[in-house]
């Protein structure tokens, strides 16, 4: 678990780095609050981006489910985010999905990927 959080964290911090350079304004501001540590401002900038189909902000959204910031901790959406991000065409996120996959049972994973196919099919709305 510590070598997942070790990545992750080296991973947020270069999507911090490179953020809002190729961002449009509402991801800027999803940025800026969460650079300012507003997490819920952020994850619902980041959520109306993710139902647009923005890769980046679905794979942001893995990152806050990962770590908790402005939810409560949970592996099984960080999975889910990361495969909808991965299918839509971010290309980091598919190897953190699997990366967390190896950490979690095969139970956690099936569920990881319902949810993922029914947020699909509600083309990202309220997932």
């Amino acid at each position: 678990m510590r070598n997942i959080l070790s990545a992750l964290v080296l991973g947020l911090s270069l999507l911090i780095a490179s953020g809002g350079h190729s961002y449009a304004a509402a991801s800027e501001k999803a940025w800026a609050a969460y650079n300012n540590g507003d997490f819920v401002t952020a994850l619902r900038e980041f959520s109306e981006l993710a139902e647009q189909g923005d890769a980046k902000a679905q794979y942001n959204l893995g990152l806050m489910y990962a770590f908790g910031q402005g939810v409560i901790q949970d592996n099984v959406y960080a999975h889910m985010w990361w495969n909808i991000a991965a299918l839509s065409g971010d290309a980091d996120a598919a190897s953190y999905r699997d990366f967390l996959a190896k950490e979690m049972t095969s139970a956690d994973i099936s569920k990881a990927q319902e949810l993922s196919r029914a947020c699909v099919k509600k083309k990202y709305k309220e997932c």
